[in-house]
């Protein structure tokens, strides 16, 4: 990747980025659906491994479709049950492989009732886990926290492993 300015080595664009919530997946790619069809996208040479334990049909992936190249996964938000609020303002949450976590809401993010399904990530910066927002049904786009994705890719120069 290059700088804003051209020149090699700097931390590059923010990568462009849009989601799509995984049906199937095996260790290089996942089948998704966006934009009212089925594709297979496979995997950023970023997204750690093995893919199969740790992507399931419901999460929701972000894509980057780097310039000129071909479509690729770099993140994922789990498919978390709400289980109740905590008293510091967290959302205690249960997901598949991780059990009881506690997540901060993302700014915006709705109070979400108990037994409510919503998207959670671990690995931002400022908190183990976020909760964004309610699951949805439809090709409706949850407001989950894509910026903040796309700034962790930029400034960590992940965007230049994850899109070559």
């Amino acid at each position: 990747m290059t700088t804003d300015d051209g020149r090699d080595g700097g931390p590059g664009p923010t990568p462009s980025l849009r989601t799509a919530r995984v049906l199937r997946v095996t260790e290089t790619a996942c089948d998704v659906w966006h934009d009212g069809r089925v594709a297979t996208v496979p995997f950023a040479a970023t997204v750690p491994s093995p893919h199969t334990e740790r992507f399931s049909p419901g999460h929701l992936v972000a894509i980057a479709a780097p310039a000129g190249g071909r479509d690729v996964v770099v993140w994922r938000w789990y498919d978390a049950v709400v289980l109740d609020d905590e008293r510091d303002g967290s959302v205690r949450l249960w997901e598949p492989a991780h059990g009881e976590v506690l997540a901060r809401p993302r700014p915006g993010c709705p109070h979400l009732e108990p037994g409510v399904r919503a998207y959670a990530s671990a690995g931002l910066p400022g908190a183990d886990w976020w909760v964004a927002a309610a699951v949805g049904t439809g090709d409706s786009v949850p407001p989950v926290d894509l910026d903040e994705v796309a700034e962790l890719y930029t400034s960590s120069r992940l965007g230049a492993a994850a899109l070559g």
